[in-house]
């Protein structure tokens, strides 16, 4: 019998140069799947959720309530995850931000179907998350408090995830018409099951 046999190859460390084109993959993902949620006035969970929640109610841009939305989480994240974690995930946002706030000189959607929009929206958002996740950042600070309080008060991180989407979705009853929290649920759950079908221990990880 083969010694070899059933052993895996070992992980080879990312580049600068993988890590530079995982984030704009990332980036562009992230970015054109919020413009399609926008689009149709809809939102979607964690820390992207709650900045379009501030657009909505202060009118002010996307992008930049993205930036401010995740500010308290670059100190958590810091603080737990280090200081490249947290660096990489920095420049993540502050790369999602500055797309996001110029998309509409590069972009212009006339018209999308809702559950499109919603189920596209949410599988680039999913999709570009796991970008940035295999190449060591997050752009969800929710994600990293969900892990901590796991962590320090055995909470399951995916109960606080679910819990502080669902409290964020809801919150925006008071600025989204119940039809579109319905299309803003949808686009949730399909970024959600993107990330837990293909960010499993042992499948893959960025080093």
């Amino acid at each position: 019998m083969n010694s070899s046999a059933g052993l895996r190859a070992q992980p080879t460390p990312h580049s600068w140069l993988d890590d530079i084109q995982g984030f704009i993959l990332g980036t562009n993902l992230v970015a054109l799947g919020i413009v399609l949620l926008q689009a149709n006035g809809q939102m979607t969970g964690g820390t992207a959720g709650l900045s379009f929640l501030l657009h909505y109610l202060t009118g002010w841009s996307i992008g930049a309530m993205f930036f401010v939305a995740n500010l308290p989480f670059f100190v958590l994240a810091l603080w737990r995850m280090g200081m490249r974690f947290a660096l990489k995930s920095t420049l993540a946002v502050l790369l999602i931000s500055v797309h996001i706030h110029v998309m509409p000189l590069l972009l212009r959607i006339e018209a999308i179907a809702p559950v499109y929009s919603a189920i596209g929206g949410g599988l680039l958002i999913g999709m570009g998350a796991l970008a940035f996740v295999r190449h060591g950042a997050s752009v969800g600070g929710v994600n990293i408090l969900a892990v901590y309080m796991q962590d320090k008060h055995q909470i399951s991180a995916g109960k606080v995830q679910i819990a502080i989407d669902m409290s964020i979705l809801f919150g925006s009853l008071f600025v989204l018409a119940p039809t579109q929290l319905g299309y803003s649920v949808l686009g949730a759950v399909v970024a959600g099951l993107v990330l837990a079908m293909n960010h499993k221990p042992g499948r893959y990880m960025g080093l």
